[in-house]
């Protein structure tokens, strides 16, 4: 049976940007096709951030949206935790400059880097701290500007990513709904799979490093396929078997959004029918971090996830990374 749930979440939001990047505006600018991104990946447009706007404004939308939705100000936030690769600056956290704009002025501020599970990671931390009783209402943000780190040159990365972020608001549990497990992972011998070279101190900025293009991601496609396939199926299973949860009592399985192929391979993994997987790959691409607050979000602005119904989310990124939740209304 599942343990008591420590934390449950309050509120949610969502912030897409509006410049709109198509499969057919590719076709423009490198050797590919619209029918090639959508076999290979389901995807058919990404979102792109606007000029002069950076991965903490789409962080602090969210945390906006989010903070109302719960019914709460930003001075009743102990802490902000945002998950990116893709901060505003290389320090401080991009989570200083949300608690800036939102004035959460009593919360402790840091930034979580696992890629796309970072949102997940995030969640872990959250439910810890709450349930220790250190904190009683925490904001986790997956926020990423993704288009910045994309070389729009190389064909097999450029028509995968995309920008956004989603937030939600953690308390602790008030009986019966909330988190019923959590669990991350990681295998650091594939870390050259899914990275950006630069511009730590292995790299550091550089003539030649610009030129070597260490400012983007660099991804072996075929190998990140096949460990997200295994990682991603594992990951969803153990959080069903810590949660003391059968295939049939999951209302609807939210997914990382990389790659379609991956998604119904991890719905076929559980026995869970595509019917009860949310997929909005469609329209906003690979948002790393972004993909699952951002799809929790949507989901329940449509009316997929209701009072007592239960969510089981996965995901696994660059590090590689994996972590699941599994989350009653």
């Amino acid at each position: 049976m599942a343990s008591k749930p420590h934390s449950m979440i309050l509120g949610t939001g969502a912030a897409i940007p509006g410049r709109v990047l198509t499969n057919h505006d590719l076709e423009k600018m490198v050797d590919t096709s619209d029918a090639w991104i959508r076999e290979r990946t389901g995807i058919e447009e990404r979102r792109l951030i606007e000029e002069g706007r950076f991965t903490s404004d789409l962080c602090t939308d969210a945390a906006r949206m989010a903070l109302s939705d719960a019914g709460l100000q930003a001075v009743d936030l102990d802490m902000i935790i945002v998950a990116t690769i893709s901060g505003d600056v290389g320090f401080p956290a991009t989570a200083c400059y949300v608690q800036k704009n939102i004035g959460a002025i009593n919360a402790a501020a840091f930034d979580v880097s696992a890629a796309c599970s970072g949102f997940l990671y995030g969640l872990s931390i959250a439910d810890a701290f709450i349930g220790s009783a250190a904190c009683r209402h925490v904001l986790v943000i997956g926020g990423e500007t993704l288009s910045r780190m994309t070389d729009y040159s190389d064909r097999n990365t450029c028509v995968l990513f995309g920008d956004g972020a989603g937030a939600v608001v953690m308390t602790p549990s008030n009986g019966r709904a909330g988190l019923l497990g959590t669990m991350i992972g990681s295998d650091g011998r594939y870390a050259d799979l899914l990275y950006m070279p630069g511009f730590g101190t292995k790299n550091p900025p550089s003539l030649e490093s610009v030129k070597a293009g260490y400012q983007f991601i660099k991804m072996e496609g075929r190998e990140v396929f096949k460990q997200a396939v295994t990682a991603m199926g594992e990951a969803a299973t153990r959080i069903l078997h810590q949660a003391g949860l059968s295939s049939d009592q999951v209302d609807l399985l939210i997914p990382h959004q990389a790659n379609l192929r991956i998604i119904e391979a991890t719905a076929k993994k559980l026995s869970i029918p595509m019917e009860r997987v949310f997929i909005n790959l469609a329209k906003y691409g690979n948002t790393s971090a972004a993909s699952i607050p951002i799809a929790l979000d949507e989901a329940r602005r449509m009316g997929r996830l209701n009072q007592g119904q239960v969510a089981v989310m996965v995901a696994f990124g660059g590090g590689l990374t994996w972590a699941s939740a599994a989350v009653r209304f």
